[in-house]
């Protein structure tokens, strides 16, 4: 378990910290993470890289010379807010474009393509190129849906020696697609991890059993199986990653050379790693391969969990010489960098401009109080089912979600407390309160909740007094700004599961001439039996769907976090 820290709340953020001031020779802080502190002489395309802490190495253990310009930190096992992968983006390119790279999972995907567009409104060229090495998480015919584990290195030190190497942004995205198209990865587990403060891991796995094809982010494995013998080990690996479904094309095993990555997950020690790797190495020679620059190591953790993963890079000329290019970072070195040509960069000391809170009239001031109670109300729910919420979401998720809804939902009520006494609106409280949420929440889950605000609080302005029908208008709004943005359908096991019948039936009863406080308990009934309903869907997106069948019988927790929201909002209108 993970013993040392001081508040469970701030343990990112002191780490951090810590980081930077134990690396300074390669890092400096920045907004939302960290950057390099030195650049080149010449330009480089910067290769800015990230997803939730918990993971080191990866992502802040790999900036530095011949690797990442920058990468952007979310919260433990969440990703970076939009805003903090912006920031580092700014705070890292330097005019010859930027490529962002990171494991596919939804919230990184929705906040890597927001800041990737805030940056291109500002003509900064940004291209995204996930990392979707898991063979586990999705099947050969579906590589698009995989999700990224160990692999992110392949892809990560191929950009970044690109890059370093002068490549145009258009052959760094180039590379770093051939990257992960030859990248391949499993792993198995022991044991789950157990997040600061918690007193359970995100999952157990029974007395002398094996989960395989677990996540990086505490997923449960997909499969089950007894323990076997380091070479027993050994073997499945190499039965699975050298299945003919799973040889990237073009490519024959007999005669290609291959970078082996054996990874440890946090609490499996190196001597053992090496009795595996030694069979590994057989096994792979065996077939006709030639090893190329073997790595044994953690490069990928996941805290404390007792775990594997083996990736396989297929490389090329290009690639083999990308991969063996000299690169210098905290925790990934390889050749020799030329530090005398490195210029130090001062650190980051801009400072936020000052919001000036819009005019508003006395009536929107009046409902933006009561919009701050609700959200105060909120943030005291969820914190009293963060444990729940957590429990459901490590059985069909990651098990983050009661931590990220707290994180979020107090962001949210500080903000909201504030903007009520400077005077503000309700639209523009409800606007920034969803920034505050989707930055420190992070997440898929962060990123929903401050859309769902944010449009929400469009629809309702700062000059007139909502209105029953405004508010059911805003809530639509909402619901199609959800549905465009995460992609998901009623069906697919997620927190629009809830949502649409919410927001449908509210609209049918202001309709029929009900008064807001009616209707709205009316539609947060509706969207509570919706959300108990969710136990007997098969997910179809987020990250439960890597776990299929396992997932049914289970409640979404996105779903449920959105049904007791509503119905504690219900309440607080009807006390009103």
């Amino acid at each position: 378990m993970t013993r040392l820290w001081n508040r469970p709340a701030d343990f990112a953020d002191e780490m951090v910290d810590g980081f930077v001031r134990a690396n300074g020779r390669w890092v400096r802080k920045v907004s939302g993470g960290v950057s390099r502190s030195t650049k080149s002489a010449e330009p480089e395309v910067a290769l800015v890289i990230g997803g939730g802490s918990g993971h080191y190495p990866a992502f802040a253990g790999l900036v530095g010379p011949g690797l990442a310009h920058g990468a952007a930190m979310g919260n433990l096992f969440a990703s970076p807010s939009a805003h903090q992968v912006e920031s580092v983006v700014r705070a890292s390119e330097q005019g010859r474009g930027v490529l962002l790279s990171y494991g596919n999972y939804a919230g990184d995907v929705l906040h890597f393509t927001a800041a990737q567009d805030a940056v291109r409104a500002d003509g900064i060229d940004c291209r995204t190129v996930t990392v979707t090495d898991d063979i586990f998480s999705a099947p050969p015919t579906e590589l698009e849906k995989r999700r990224g584990i160990a692999g992110d290195l392949t892809v990560f030190k191929v950009a970044g020696g690109a890059a370093s190497g002068g490549y145009s942004i258009d052959d760094v995205e180039r590379v770093a697609i051939l990257a992960n198209t030859r990248t391949r990865s499993m792993g198995v587990a022991f044991s789950g991890c157990t997040l600061p403060g918690a007193d359970e891991p995100l999952f157990s796995v029974p007395e002398g059993r094996m989960a395989v094809g677990l996540g990086i982010h505490g997923e449960p494995g997909i499969d089950e199986t007894d323990i076997p013998s380091a070479d027993g080990l050994a073997e499945l690996f190499v039965h699975h990653l050298l299945n003919e479904s799973e040889i990237p094309d073009g490519v024959t095993p007999k005669g290609a050379r291959v970078v082996p990555i054996l990874n440890g997950l946090g609490s499996v020690k190196s001597e053992e790693l090496f009795v595996v790797y030694d069979r590994i190495a057989s096994l792979l020679e065996d077939a006709g391969i030639t090893l190329v620059d073997p790595q044994v190591g953690e490069f990928c953790t996941s805290f404390d969990m007792a775990g594997v993963s083996l990736t396989l890079l297929w490389v090329d000329e290009e690639l083999e010489r990308l991969w063996s290019a000299a690169a210098d970072t905290p925790a990934f070195r390889t050749g020799a960098v030329d530090s005398g040509a490195l210029e130090t960069v001062a650190a980051d000391d801009t400072e936020d401009v000052a919001f000036v809170v819009p005019d508003a009239s006395p009536e929107s001031q009046e409902s933006a109080a009561v919009v701050a109670d609700a959200i105060s109300a909120i943030q005291e729910l969820l914190a009293e089912h963060a444990d729940e919420l957590g429990r459901l979401d490590a059985i069909v998720g990651d098990g983050d979600h009661g931590i990220g809804m707290d994180r979020g939902a107090t962001a949210a009520a500080e903000e909201a407390e504030r903007l009520r006494e400077a005077g503000a609106g309700v639209a523009t409280l409800l606007d920034r309160s969803g920034d505050a949420w989707s930055d420190r929440a992070g997440g898929t889950s962060g990123a929903l909740w401050g859309v769902m605000l944010r449009t929400l609080g469009e629809r309702l302005g700062d000059a007139e007094r909502p209105t029953a029908t405004t508010v059911s208008e805003g809530v639509t709004a909402a619901k199609d700004a959800v549905m465009r943005y995460g992609k998901a359908s009623v069906g697919d096991k997620t927190l629009v599961d809830a949502l649409v019948p919410f927001a449908d039936t509210l609209a049918e009863r202001v309709t029929a001439g009900d008064d807001l406080s009616t209707a709205w308990t009316t539609a947060a009934a509706a969207a509570t039996a919706a959300a108990h309903d969710t136990a007997g869907l098969m997910p179809g997106m987020g990250r439960a769907r890597s776990h299929g069948s396992k997932a049914v019988g289970v409640e979404d927790p996105g779903a449920v976090s959105l049904a007791l929201i509503v119905e504690r909002v219900g309440t607080l209108l009807a006390e009103r």
